[in-house]
């Protein structure tokens, strides 16, 4: 049996790898980070004791590092469960819940149907571009050219004209072979039993091809040229190729681009995304004239975890921002949710670049809004809090829109969220109710806190003795990179020495970084190694240096300066790079051990003042010291890059 791509895409969007692989398999812990769609696991098809196996759920793929075996969900079923391709389809569609048709003579011909569809979409496309390009096209082409748009930028969107011409594009069609009836399935013209002669639906537009996911037209969005016209925008109608609340304008080519970025921009229209790809966002996408719908939202989550909608900051903008925060809450994931980014008021994107360029909308990408801040701004934006009553009401249509939260962990981050910003604003009003005492055990000392410090303070907030050992773990260092010297080193070392991620890719993966900068550059490390092998250093910095990281590269190589640390320059032998490098590990290794046992040694102490806890955060201090002066000796080094041992820095 043969089943159609709409029924096959469907079930791949329902159904992340990861759930389907995680039947088979245990993920790793330590290697995996479900928030961004990055499950490893040892491989089932060959034996193995380290992680080699990986899924991705942003592409819908797994691959084995070791034995290179790689597929989607339905090769991984027909591998695994030992069932041929119509077998794990109905397998899988049962687990996502879709309905297969029952194979018919009329299925058969209905997917002839869709086939035959898809040329008849391409004919009118290439239909379009041609017109755009004669004597009829003209006033198409100032348009454009007043938009500041290219002959390249054109084709690259494969932009074109509809003549204002009721017959124009019918009569091409029939030319070619296509039925009436095919011109109507594909709504590219207008018919019914009150309408005697069909004719074209896009009349006087410059025509926008909208595209599936494989990049086949489906589509057409046209703008109006006359001022006249009853519709700035249409597009095609429902139809057997297009639905449009699951569908975004140029996600075809701006998937793989979203996931080479790590950020997907989502605009409102067809000259936003035009306007965002000629300034180098080539990641971005747009609805087609809907509010955006649970389904567009899943399909950017398939490309990245933070999607970033760019509204225009007018009231319609921000409705739509608010509208969208309503969207995303019911289908919220630990790690994926939605920024905003307001425009000002009466510009849109395009607006911003013609003035000025990238730079004009780089500054809102990045400074997005997060959701959470979006659902607090919407509701004091719209609410009075001049009385006790609407104050509750307040609080009440937060926390209403709270328990929208469908996952559990989410919601109860989202419900402490409230809370401590409902406290910050009553207290800012002067409308603190003052807090209950706390009955104390008898011999217990309570911990005092610091005046205007919330329950997540850290420990050295509280009043009492400071650890120094405690506030140096997160005391950014003199490099400003933030963090330990020593994840520092640990990633040059990756840098200029990049068979050591090939070689030791699961301790690589294992790795724990305080500092998020250094951790996103060594987890960037790792897709690099999945993508290409081998590793060399001068592609590893480039690819770094297109992905952002260059200021991080340059502080890395800057901040080196120990002697002792010279195994991880460029020139050291690799027999001193590895005996170097494994004993950094190890250091790290122990050092975050006695982190975090110090860290709950303060808070025991800070909770109960005894002999006993006293003692145990002063053996654990000792260590730290103790740590330290391990961490200036590394044994055995410089040997075999001709160098003499080298001990202390």
């Amino acid at each position: 049996m043969r089943f159609s791509d709409h029924i096959l895409d469907d079930i791949r969007a329902r159904l992340p790898i990861s759930e389907v692989v995680g039947r088979k398999v245990t993920w790793d812990r330590r290697k995996s980070v479900p928030a961004k769609g990055d499950h490893w696991a040892c491989c089932p098809f060959h034996g193995e004791k380290t992680p080699s196996f990986h899924a991705d759920d942003r592409r819908g793929r797994y691959h084995c590092f070791g034995c290179k075996e790689s597929g989607d969900i339905f090769t991984f079923v027909t591998k695994t469960d030992g069932l041929n391709f119509p077998e794990a389809v109905q397998m899988l569609a049962d687990l996502a819940g879709v309905d297969l048709p029952k194979p018919t003579a009329q299925d058969a011909e209905r997917e002839q149907k869709r086939a035959t569809l898809y040329d008849v979409m391409e004919l009118a496309a290439k239909f379009f571009e041609n017109n755009l390009q004669n004597a009829d096209g003209s006033a198409a082409r100032g348009y454009l050219s007043d938009r500041g748009l290219s002959a390249k930028t054109q084709q690259d969107f494969r932009i074109g004209y509809a003549p204002n011409d009721r017959r124009a594009l019918k009569s091409h069609l029939a030319a070619n072979d296509v039925s009436p009836e095919q011109m109507a399935e594909s709504g590219l013209i207008i018919s019914g039993p009150d309408i005697s002669v069909p004719y074209d639906r896009f009349r006087d537009r410059v025509m926008f091809p909208i595209r599936d996911m494989r990049g086949r037209v489906i589509a057409f969005g046209g703008r109006a040229l006359s001022a006249d016209a009853q519709a700035k925008y249409l597009n095609s109608p429902e139809g057997p190729l297009f639905h449009k609340s699951n569908v975004l304008y140029n996600f075809d080519t701006a998937r793989s681009a979203a996931y080479e970025a790590g950020n997907l921009v989502v605009c409102e229209g067809y000259m936003d995304v035009i306007a965002l790809v000629r300034a180098g966002y080539a990641n971005a996408v747009a609805p087609l004239g809907t509010a955006l719908t649970q389904e567009q939202l899943r399909l950017m989550w398939k490309a990245v975890p933070e999607p970033v909608l760019c509204f225009d900051g007018d009231i319609a903008g921000r409705k739509a921002a608010f509208r969208a925060v309503d969207t995303a809450l019911a289908l919220l994931q630990p790690g994926y949710s939605l920024k905003f980014a307001l425009l000002p008021e009466g510009q849109d994107p395009d607006d911003l670049i013609t003035e000025g360029g990238r730079a004009a909308i780089e500054k809102f990408l990045e400074n997005a809004t997060p959701l959470a801040a979006m659902l607090w701004e919407r509701e004091l934006e719209t609410s009075d809090l001049t009385t006790p009553e609407r104050r509750a009401d307040f609080e009440q249509r937060l926390f209403e829109a709270v328990r929208q939260v469908g996952d559990e962990r989410v919601r109860a981050h989202y419900s402490d969220h409230i809370q401590t910003k409902l406290k910050e604003l009553w207290g800012s009003a002067g409308t603190t109710r003052p807090p209950r005492p706390r009955r104390q055990k008898p011999g217990r000392q309570a911990a005092r806190w610091s005046p205007g410090r919330g329950s997540h303070a850290r420990p050295w907030d509280m009043q009492f003795p400071p650890s120094q050992e405690l506030k140096r773990l997160v005391t950014p260092t003199k490099s400003g990179m933030g963090g330990l010297y020593r994840e520092q080193l640990l990633l040059l070392a990756l840098v200029n020495h990049p068979y050591l991620v090939e070689e030791k890719l699961d301790l690589v993966a294992d790795l724990e970084f305080s500092n998020q900068d250094l951790d996103s550059l060594r987890r960037e490390i790792l897709d690099v190694a999945a993508l290409q092998a081998p590793l060399e250093t001068a592609l590893l910095r480039d690819h770094l240096a297109q992905r952002g990281y260059s200021n991080i590269l340059g502080q890395l190589d800057a901040g080196l300066s120990h002697k002792s640390d010279w195994f991880v320059q460029a020139d050291a032998a690799k027999a001193d790079v590895e005996t170097g490098w494994s004993q950094l590990v190890v250091l790290h290794m122990k050092a975050l051990m006695l982190n975090k046992e110090l860290m709950a040694a303060e808070l025991a102490l800070a909770e109960e003042a005894t002999e006993e806890n006293l003692a145990a955060l002063n053996e654990v201090r000792e260590q730290l010291r103790s740590q330290a002066g391990e961490e200036a000796t590394i044994e055995g080094f410089g040997e075999a890059s001709g160098r003499a041992t080298v001990i202390s820095g």
